[in-house]
């Protein structure tokens, strides 16, 4: 862990915002969270707490809310990002219009732009002016922002095409709750991170089906298949997707109730519509605006995605979640491994 206690600015006061601000905080660093949302920063400055995201969650005092996003940004040198896929490129034209120098900025979201089909990192860079942007770090990993708030067991992965600059944020989280590993691979974090929201949209169908534990297990793990396919295409190691971004993510968003994603598919699965299920969340839904990419991204890479094709029907189609589950049953026979060895085997053809 970094001596040298530093001011860290994280954007965005969401859920993990502020989890990911607590873990920075017990490392005792001096934490400016920025909201767009006067009396949230008024919360967390009076009351060191964020109850809409974090109830019952008292903040460290070394955490102190900022309303200005250029306050928050003067003299930082590591900006966190964590705001939802959908509102990077509004947030980073107003980080550009207000900061005085480069920083490094560490992404903390899951998701794929739909239609220009860039990664959040790609979005980064391209939202960005070079004198303001040092490196750009994806911290992702299988991490409920609820059980980070209450200092639980943790381990995440950090990539960069600059591995010093991953290193440096590293040090920056490490502590004895939040553990935080190193990986290479900046499009594989990126794809598993990404994709897995799919899988637990589908996964809480099924559940919300009454399918149950063979069900979900069969889901899951053709779900990685699916994942890995797509995203060994793009350039990732496939290796990548047996490690925390990868099984790890997949695991627990698959599985749990903290998650958005297979709580809005749990609905699904029940009968409710997509705008009744958004509706009532009140949280942003990562896998709706992902599958749409993922659909997009099969189509240009020519990736067989049958769950991720079979959610999309369900999205935008209309077409009725049973009935969805019942077509991927009805599928030809195939090998278990066929589809990713083809994948494989073109890209050495490409090398």
């Amino acid at each position: 862990m970094q001596d040298k206690k530093t001011a860290i600015a994280v954007v965005g006061a969401g859920s993990w915002g502020t989890a990911l601000a607590m873990v920075l905080a017990d490392n005792s660093h001096e934490v400016r969270l920025w909201s767009h949302n006067e009396d949230q920063v008024k919360e967390i400055n009076e009351f060191h707490s964020n109850k809409k995201y974090l109830p019952g969650i008292d903040l460290p005092e070394l955490i102190v809310g900022y309303a200005s996003l250029s306050d928050a940004l003067m003299g930082v040198e590591t900006a966190i990002l964590a705001v939802p896929t959908k509102a990077i490129r509004e947030v980073l034209g107003k980080m550009r219009a207000v900061q005085a120098g480069p920083v490094i900025i560490a992404h903390v979201s899951k998701g794929i732009e739909p239609d220009t089909l860039l990664r959040i990192t790609e979005m980064i860079k391209e939202e960005m002016p070079k004198e303001l942007l040092k490196d750009v770090v994806v911290l992702s990993g299988p991490s409920h922002a609820e059980e980070v708030s209450l200092r639980h067991p943790t381990t995440v992965t950090v990539t960069s095409e600059n591995m010093e600059a991953a290193e440096k944020v590293q040090d920056l989280f490490i502590n004895h709750n939040f553990r935080v590993y190193t990986n290479s691979d900046v499009i594989g974090v990126e794809i598993g991170g990404a994709l897995k929201n799919i899988i637990a949209l589908a996964a809480g169908i099924t559940d919300g089906l009454g399918y149950g534990d063979n069900a979900k297990a069969a889901l899951m793990t053709r779900g990685l298949a699916e994942i890995a396919r797509l995203g060994t295409k793009m350039g990732a190691n496939p290796l990548t997707f047996s490690g925390l971004t990868g099984i790890g993510d997949l695991i627990v968003t698959c599985t749990s109730v903290h998650s958005r994603n297979w709580r809005a598919g749990n609905m699904l699965g029940k009968g409710k519509t997509l705008d009744e299920v958004l509706d009532s969340m009140g949280m942003v839904v990562e896998g709706v605006r992902t599958t749409k990419a993922a659909y997009q991204l099969a189509s240009k890479y020519n990736v067989k995605m049958p769950i991720t094709f079979a959610l999309y029907d369900v999205l935008f189609n209309g077409k009725n979640a049973k009935d969805a589950v019942d077509v991927l049953m009805a599928r030809g026979k195939t090998h278990e491994m066929e589809d990713l060895v083809n994948v494989l085997e073109e890209r050495n053809i490409e090398d």
